[in-house]
């Protein structure tokens, strides 16, 4: 049982990996020939300002006395430039826009494994082409385009990280320091006959990257009196560095300029996902090259910004990354049909390599190239973009050469998926064998299904190991004249030895089908539906969270179909009660939700009462209660407080700008590490130990709320301390073991796996609830699915410091806190019961997969995480620490 325990966790990490070949592959392509414009580009220098996190209605919109937060920017649009809104992608984060930005493609996925810094592989970018290029600004972003490039011609100049300070007074000092440098720069030149000489050189880029607004908009809200303030700083700046570059070179006109943002920003502080106040960033251009404003009498957009901004009778120009966006380019027709040309001709170049490297790993026989776009109709599109060039038909070059680019760009994607069936299937197949072989264990070892109607087992024939050896056989040699990667050998041959094992088990398959015969019908088709809808609840819960209400309400009625209700009114309603409490939180909204401290605070004064009355029942129990337990106990209860104190010391820190407090820093991660041994110093008594656990993850909990969510893991304590007493109930209904009070049966740890006892109808449903309690521990309070779900002010009590690593895993263990809970309260029915939690398996993983990616990784995540959850569940609630003495012996 071991091997197999420990095979499968094996086999789960292999699937779970198996998304980073079939989906998390680099889009990009080397070895393309290089493709200029053969006419002389209109500028020298460009100057590109990066407005991170602006969103591009809080930019042009008017403020409440009509008058726009952006003067600068606005005159551009009105008398000098053209302007528009740039629709960025997912995610919507810093690294990713920036790439689109300055390197002409979506972020190579696989970015997100470190931390979107480092380049996980080497791209070319505007500033590698460049003949050089000085930048300044965050030390997150400016990094990843100087490393790598060729030669040594990108210059940055970096402020310390530990400015990028969300609890900082206050945060336009980033962008103060840009414009400062970026003064200070040139200042220095004038005095520097070899610096003078390269910034007067052809082909230079100069790059403002400005995170005040970013940071102040996560600190803040976009909606605050800070990042408004912010923008209108960072036009007071643009328009000081645009007069400084205009008087530096004389007014020459070859300068051109551009501000833009790499993404937007939620009314509630964060960014990642597709809400389109992320993906609507300002784009606004002038300067040489550049089209002056086009005034219009009516345009056609399918929202009503133009009216909101007053800005119907200036033409505006929405572009999407990847595409040269023409209409911007103050230039002869010539120009613009050559320039669009290029740009087809390098994408083009990008499908060739792309398909020439995926027919050079494929057999003859089975390559099937991309048929919108083959070599003839190629060789027809440039052959007739030529011709029009030739007969100056500029505006059918434009046409064809888009037409042109999105052909590629679908053969790119082609291409670079041309895998992702085979690996899928081949996953999808060692998938559902090892749920059929994991089931058919189950059955076999554990269940009485087969009695009685068992056969004699047959000498096993040589044929079967004998075939699946042949197809093995025949696969690695396929994937090898193939040079395949190693990882596409562990997909594809991982599933023949899950199937033969399937296979072995023949006889179980047969002998369960006879017993299934047997069942009277309307029974089996009656289960077979409560199954599936109980399936499809828990599906469809990963989509719309309301489901969960469904479920919970469904949870409450349960006990009065039963004869529950008749042996244990009191513990009947307590679950109908909390059940449609818990059912509460999946109505809320997901993000959105404005910091509301008096929640945070009034959860913190309920689980003080709840102490208070726990406390003193225990007390009355003299046997029971040593000093020792009373003192673990007021600790908790004492770390309860401090944890409140610092949730409101640091709000009000943070409001008055001043920071977070060294000691509450100090006070919350002791609070975080001494949570997961303080409980060890409890009884182990299951009441006493399961309320130690929730005092102490309730004080880290707290430290990490911000507003309802602080209430949650209290409610579902609640719920499955009341699940316990009802399983209790049920055990002694059907007569497996007599009921006891909970404060006198002790969690022990027992793996002795010959006493597990057989397995009925009832475990299924236990198997059920406890698959949905974590699925509402997951998504009771948010969706973990979408990056912009977590508020960034959840980990201001622990640092401000920008750390997305650091702050990524404490907002994992707000997460985990919940799912904890919910296993340790299973550890309690487990004592009872002496079963092993194989019934738990990955329902509905691959009915997400070509819908929602995040789906597959939490329904995969919670399969490998029950496995330590479960050790770490046992840990907490059986073993026992003493703070002095040697143990005493005491019968409860």
């Amino acid at each position: 049982m071991l091997l197999f325990f420990t095979l499968g966790l094996l086999i789960h990490f292999v699937f779970f990996a198996s998304i980073f070949d079939i989906y998390f592959t680099s889009p990009l392509v080397h070895g393309m020939t290089p493709q200029f414009t053969p006419l002389p580009p209109p500028a020298r220098r460009l100057v590109l300002f990066v407005a991170d996190g602006l969103r591009a209605d809080t930019l042009y919109e008017l403020d409440e006395n009509g008058t726009s937060r952006a003067p600068f920017i606005r005159n551009i649009i009105m008398h000098e430039g053209s302007w528009g809104i740039s629709h960025t992608r997912v995610p919507t984060e810093s690294r990713p826009g920036h790439v689109a930005l300055i390197a002409g493609f979506y972020e190579d996925v696989s970015a997100v494994a470190k931390g979107w810094k480092e380049n996980p592989v080497e791209f070319d970018s505007l500033f590698n082409e460049s003949k050089y290029t000085w930048s300044w600004g965050s030390p997150d972003i400016l990094p990843m385009f100087a490393k790598g490039a060729s030669g040594d011609h990108v210059y940055t100049y970096s402020y310390d990280a530990k400015r990028e300070d969300f609890g900082a007074q206050d945060a336009t000092k980033l962008d103060t320091w840009v414009f400062d440098n970026v003064k200070d720069f040139f200042r220095h030149a004038r005095n520097n006959q070899s610096l003078f000489s390269k910034i007067n050189e052809e082909k230079i880029v100069f790059f403002l990257h400005l995170l005040g607004i970013d940071t102040n908009g996560h600190a803040h809200r976009p909606s605050s009196r800070d990042y408004k303030d912010n923008i209108k700083k960072v036009d007071d700046g643009v328009k000081e560095i645009v007069s400084m570059f205009n008087h530096f070179y004389g007014n020459d006109g070859k300068t051109t300029f551009i501000f833009t943002s790499d993404h937007g920003m939620t009314d509630w502080g964060s960014h990642g996902a597709g809400h389109p106040s992320e993906t609507l960033t300002p784009l606004v251009t002038w300067g040489a090259g550049i089209n002056y404003p086009q005034r219009v009498s009516a345009q056609q957009f399918d929202d009503s910004f133009l009216k909101e901004w007053r800005l119907e009778n200036w033409k505006r120009l929405d572009v999407n990354q990847g595409i040269l966006p023409v209409d911007y380019l103050n230039n002869t027709d010539l120009f613009k049909a050559e320039s669009m040309f290029t740009n087809a001709v390098q994408i083009l170049e990008q499908f060739k390599v792309k398909m020439t490297q995926k027919k050079e790993v494929t057999l003859p026989f089975l390559f099937t190239p991309f048929k919108l776009l083959s070599d003839s109709k190629q060789f027809n599109i440039l052959r007739k973009a030529r011709s029009y060039i030739k007969h100056r038909k500029f505006d059918e070059v434009v046409s064809l050469c888009k037409e042109l680019i999105h052909l590629a760009l679908k053969g790119l994607s082609y291409y670079h998926t041309y895998d992702r069936f085979f690996l899928g299937i081949n996953v999808v197949i060692g998938f559902v064998g090892w749920i059929s072989y994991a089931s058919l264990l189950i059955i076999k070892s554990h269940s009485n299904l087969i009695k009685g109607v068992s056969k004699e087992v047959k000498k096993p024939s040589h044929l079967l190991p004998c075939s699946f050896v042949a197809i093995g056989i025949l696969v690695a040699f396929f994937l090898l004249i193939q040079a395949c990667p190693w990882t596409y050998y562990v997909y594809g041959l991982l599933p023949v030895p899950i199937w033969y094992a399937v296979l072995r088990e023949f006889q179980v398959v047969q002998d369960l089908v006879t017993s299934l015969l047997t069942y009277p019908l309307s029974h089996f088709v009656g289960y077979l539906l409560v199954f599936t809808l109980g399936i499809e609840v828990l599906v469809l819960s990963f989509f719309y969270r309301y489901m969960l209400t469904a479920g919970l309400t469904a949870f409450a009625v349960w006990p009065f179909l039963t004869r529950l209700w008749t042996r244990a009114k009191v513990t009947s309603l307590s679950w109908a009660f909390f059940s449609v409490l818990l059912a509460v939180f999946p109505l809320m909204p997901v993000v959105g939700r404005k910091p509301d401290i008096f929640l945070v605070m009034g959860a913190g004064l309920l689980v003080l009462l709840l102490s208070l009355c726990v406390v003193t029942s225990l007390m009355k129990r003299k046997d029971s209660f040593r000093k020792e337990e009373l003192l673990v106990h007021l600790l908790q209860v004492l770390s309860t407080v401090l944890s409140m104190y610092v949730v409101y010391s640091t709000q009000s820190s943070l409001l008055r700008k001043q920071g977070l407090p060294l000691m509450n820093q100090i006070i919350s991660w002791a609070t975080l590490a001494s949570s997961l041994f303080v409980p060890l110093l409890s009884s182990p008594a299951v009441f006493q130990r399961l309320f130690s656990i929730l005092l102490s993850l309730m004080s880290t909990y707290l430290l990490l709320s911000t507003g309802y969510e602080a209430v949650f893991p209290l409610v579902l304590f609640c719920l499955m301390f009341v699940w316990i007493n009802i399983e209790q109930e049920t055990l002694q209904q059907s007569g497996v073991c007599c009921k006891q009070k909970l404060t006198s049966i002790q969690f022990s740890y027992n793996t002795d796996i010959t006493q597990f006892r057989q397995l009925y109808l009832d475990d299924i449903r236990r198997a059920f609830f406890l698959v949905f309690f974590l699925v509402t521990a997951f998504f009771g309070t948010g969706n973990i699915a979408s990056i912009n779900s977590f508020d960034l002010a959840s980990v201001y009590c622990f640092l401000t410091v920008f750390s997305p690593f650091m702050m990524g895993a404490l907002m994992m263990w707000k997460i985990l806190i919940p799912f904890v809970l919910v296993m340790c309260a299973f550890e309690a029915p487990f004592f009872f019961l002496q079963h092993f939690f194989f019934l738990v398996k990955d329902y509905g993983s691959w009915l997400d997969i070509g819908t929602s990616i995040s789906h597959y990784v939490i329904v995969m995540s919670m399969t490998i995480f029950l496995v330590f959850l479960n050790g770490l569940a046992q840990l907490l609630t059986t073993k026992k620490l003493r703070l002095c003495g040697k143990p005493k012996s005491h019968f409860m």
